[in-house]
């Protein structure tokens, strides 16, 4: 059975379905939510509680054959909710890529770079840094990406350009030359 066959069946109020549907995403939802709340267990409880939200409102879904949209975006509100929630809890303190020692291996060559270029994402705005993500970390297409988002497509590809400008110019200001 298809994907939207069911997503209508899994409207209609079968269990069974959702329950397909749900763990046919399950990977991608984990991913997408260690990719914003950087914490297993966190993540984990994300795909739980996102997986609660859409069951109970899965009735109200409007266009079956965007599922699997639809749930990343249930996904996505939630984990921002969560970081405000962990920004007021900590008083605004966040990572800084400044604290790590400057003389690494070539291993740790590797995680640097990785950590700074994480880093460079998190200073982007909001919109830029879902696009990067949902595209680079999760292969979303630009099309998935604006339903995902319910923004129109020139929109995504108007962001998605201009993120990547930021990064650029942010990784060369730290000395980074990237083409």
């Amino acid at each position: 059975m298809n994907n939207e066959l069911l997503a209508l069946a899994a409207k209609r109020g079968d269990d069974a379905a959702f329950y397909s549907l749900i763990t046919q995403y399950e990977e991608k939802l984990y991913r997408i939510a260690y990719t914003y709340l950087k914490n297993e267990t966190d993540a984990l409880e994300a795909v739980q509680e996102v997986t609660c939200r859409a069951y109970m409102q899965v009735s109200k879904l409007k266009e079956p054959n965007y599922f699997s949209s639809w749930l990343i975006r249930i996904l996505m509100n939630y984990c921002a909710d969560e970081l405000k929630k962990r920004e007021r809890r900590q008083g605004g303190r966040q990572f800084s890529s400044t604290s790590i020692e400057p003389h690494l291996g070539s291993g740790e060559s590797a995680l640097l770079e990785k950590m700074l270029l994480e880093s460079a994402v998190e200073q982007l705005d909001a919109n830029y840094q879902k696009v990067i993500q949902l595209k680079y970390y999760h292969d979303l297409t630009i099309t998935e990406i604006a339903r995902t988002l319910e923004k129109p497509e020139g929109t995504i590809k108007t962001w998605l350009h201009k993120a990547l400008g930021g990064l650029r110019k942010r990784l060369e200001k730290d000395g980074e030359p990237y083409a």
